[in-house]
């Protein structure tokens, strides 16, 4: 299975994907990167920013992406 088709396949099953779950579960370190592809596939693709505190207390910002129209989580 391509890392696209592990990425498709989360997203349908899980609803999104964050580059921390793509990295942990299936070893894609640029998740950014396999979404461009999904996206020129013809995969319609949302994202979402979102902000959430680290370990430490501070605000960070990453991207939750998912099928657009299609996903589970809104």
């Amino acid at each position: 299975m391509t890392q696209c088709e592990m990425i498709l396949k989360h997203m349908e099953e899980c609803g999104t994907i964050t580059s921390w779950e793509a990295m942990q579960e299936y070893g894609i370190m640029r998740l950014a990167s396999r979404i461009t592809d999904l996206k020129k596939a013809g995969i319609p693709i949302k994202r979402e920013m979102v902000s959430h505190k680290n370990r430490y207390g501070d605000t960070v910002t990453f991207a939750r992406y998912s099928i657009a129209g299609g996903d589970r989580n809104g």
